[in-house]
């Protein structure tokens, strides 16, 4: 068998490196231009067959085996996120207010460190690979937009995907990997509260949309302890912001606006949720004379894990890590837009573990001093080419 844990800490530097680079120069969903051309270049390189502009910025390589057989799709995503880094490391962001604060400038060198190995391998493969280096996954639905651009209906079709994430809650050297549902869905909602403004000091000749705010704000967070079902599958609702028509000391303004989040790992909830946030709205704004208007944008569905490819793929991580350094429980209700390549394709998204508390290398993904362990870049290479491996390399 080959030794690919080997062969992935040789590009250890190299990885280091690419990785670095990337988290210097971040870029937001859908304007990842520098970071698609050093793609593109990397993977013709290689010899791949490359498409550029899928689905905006996107960026497909297809590395076709020389012997019939099936095709892995390998997922990863490239963009950042508008947060001002704090941190104080040598390759800290150049451009102020864009961080990639969530490893995925750690996702596109271990894809390209991933693609250099197989490459190496062309002659021996039995089946193909298609590299997907997706935009905009950041609420921005990049997966939605490369699937829009035909990426789907590419040939070769492939027959499973695999993708990974860097993962603060677990430590270096650590995987997660489950089968069914492992990420929630996301949901977005605005909700516009319409009142009459007036004199701060009269409030009795205004309709006050802050009072009501403030009501529906409580509404709005027990609906998922005491309108939802326990047994409906885990459920978050968030109400993260709100903003006003004015903002000053002596005036009421005529309208208040929320914006929030649900999250959800099914949909049959997922849609009740977003029913009781209606009928909840409606009912606490008319009870004190404003009038609402709710908007729901539906960002994501589910990760949904297929349970034979987790029981494939897990026996080839063994070959890598012990099965003391897999947690098959990890279940978050972060999102990723993944879900939507999952649900057309079988596959397995399975978190890499990132955090190194001795080093300090332990705040969470958006946080503006994140950062990972560094040693993870060739673990996760030396994973996924031995998970691909299974798929279309002969065994000894």
């Amino acid at each position: 068998m080959i030794d690919f844990q080997a062969e992935a800490a040789a590009l250890r530097d190299q990885l280091i490196a690419t990785r670095r680079d990337f988290h210097q120069h971040p870029e937001l969903g859908f304007e990842e231009k520098r970071t698609s051309s050093i793609v593109a270049n990397e993977l013709h390189s290689l010899g791949l067959t490359v498409h550029t502009e899928i689905g905006k910025t996107g960026v497909v390589g297809v590395l076709c085996g020389e012997h019939p057989g099936p095709t892995v799709m390998y997922r990863c995503d490239m963009d950042a996120l508008p947060i001002t880094e704090e941190s104080e490391h040598s390759y800290v962001s150049r451009h102020p207010g864009v961080m990639h604060a969530c490893g995925h400038d750690g996702h596109i060198a271990m894809a390209l460190g991933i693609a250099k190995l197989m490459a190496a391998r062309q002659a021996e493969l039995y089946g193909n690979i298609i590299f997907v280096f997706q935009p905009g996954e950041e609420g921005r639905g990049g997966a939605l937009a490369m699937i829009k651009d035909g990426l789907l209906d590419m040939e070769p079709q492939p027959d499973v995907v695999l993708g990974l994430h860097l993962w603060n809650p677990l430590p270096v050297g650590t995987i997660g990997v489950s089968a069914g549902a492992v990420m929630s869905g996301s949901s977005v909602f605005n909700i516009t509260i319409q009142g009459r403004g007036g004199h701060a000091a009269m409030p009795h000749t205004t309709i006050d949309p802050v009072a009501c705010a403030g009501q529906l704000i409580t509404a709005l967070h027990t609906l998922v302890g005491r309108r939802m079902n326990a047994m409906d599958g885990a459920v978050v609702l968030s109400v993260t912001g709100v903003n006003t028509s004015s903002f000053t000391h002596n005036i009421i303004p005529a309208t208040v606006e929320l914006t929030g989040t649900f999250r959800s790992f099914n949909a049959y909830t997922s849609e009740l949720l977003e029913q009781h946030i209606r009928d909840v709205t409606r009912s606490v704004c008319e009870s004190m004379s404003c009038i609402a208007t709710t908007h729901v944008r539906h960002l994501t569905i589910p990760v949904v894990n297929n349970s034979e490819v987790v029981e494939r793929a897990t026996r080839a991580f063994t070959r890598v890590i012990t099965p003391e350094q897999i947690d098959t429980h990890p279940h978050t209700m972060a999102s990723d837009d993944v879900s939507y390549l999952l649900d057309e394709i079988p596959g397995l998204y399975f978190f890499l573990g990132g955090a190194n508390q001795a080093r300090g290398l332990t705040y969470g993904h958006h946080h503006p001093r994140f950062d990972f362990d560094e040693d993870a870049l060739p673990l996760g290479v030396a994973l996924v080419c031995s998970a691909i491996g299974d798929y279309l390399l002969p065994r000894a």
